[in-house]
């Protein structure tokens, strides 16, 4: 049975994408089932993992709008089997965006990401969903299929206020739709340890969350913010750099996590 895990952040520009498509590259090179579903009507996790959006012909949308299957959609990198890391991807374009407007009316509109999963669970070890950064139905499809949530964060002042507000919406669909959900972790990213308001929040972190932020922490890494342009994860574009060390780290740190779920 495939743990489901949303990596959600209701601020944007906070690492999401990043975080998804490291880990998916991660969890498969340390030996994981991994399936990456794209919920991003921008598409970024989906050209970061090597596949042309443009080119697809079926996608997230069409799972949603029951028009596919899962196993019919998605699809795998030639990039990412080159580089030893090898995950399925369930990819979005710009098609997706219509999906709000479509789904309004539709029965079941909020668990219908969840009950397409369910055919396909028992190939995967891992399933990472990449949610846009608000709380649409997109992301409330995301919310009531996962068993929990990552969160990256970065370790700024305005960063704790969204978290705040996110773990408000966590509560919310626990109590309305989804009783398994729960915050998995807390991520700290494009951490630079030089800069003193940084350490700050990250220690006000780990009193107030404990245990709920994870050991592993993402440094700021240039190799990192590159890779996206050639289309590949870090930790396929550069193995060797300290951004894809420490997202190696953290895959480990997911399955070693797990197994106590």
């Amino acid at each position: 049975m495939a743990k489901i895990f949303c990596v959600a952040n209701q601020k944007g520009g906070v690492g999401k994408t990043t975080t998804t498509v490291n880990l998916a590259a991660g969890l498969a090179k340390v030996g994981q089932r991994v399936l990456m579903i794209d919920l991003d009507p921008q598409g970024n996790a989906t050209m970061g993992s090597g596949v042309d959006k443009r080119k697809l012909e079926l996608t997230v949308y069409d799972v949603l709008l029951e028009s596919a299957s899962v196993a019919e959609a998605r699809t795998r990198s030639e990039k990412l089997i080159d580089g030893g890391c090898s995950y399925d991807i369930l990819g979005a374009n710009r098609e997706l965006a219509g999906a709000e407007v479509e789904m309004v009316e539709l029965e079941r509109r909020e668990r219908r990401l969840k009950q397409a999963l369910a055919v396909v669970d028992a190939e995967y070890d891992f399933v990472l969903i990449d949610c846009p950064p608000s709380l649409s139905m997109l992301t409330l499809n995301g919310l009531c299929c996962a068993h929990g949530v990552i969160v990256p964060m970065q370790c700024e002042y305005f960063a704790l206020e969204g978290l705040t507000d996110l773990v408000n919406t966590i509560k919310q669909v626990k109590a309305n739709l989804n009783d398994d959900l729960q915050i998995i972790g807390l991520l700290r990213v494009m951490f630079d340890p030089r800069i003193t308001l940084q350490q700050q929040v990250s220690e006000q972190l780990r009193a107030h969350f404990g245990d709920k932020v994870f050991n592993t922490v993402i440094p700021r890494n240039v190799r990192l913010a590159e890779a996206p342009s050639y289309g590949v994860p870090g930790v396929v574009f550069d193995p060797q750099s300290k951004g894809a060390q420490a997202f190696l780290t953290f895959a480990h740190e997911m399955v070693d996590r797990i197994k106590v779920m």
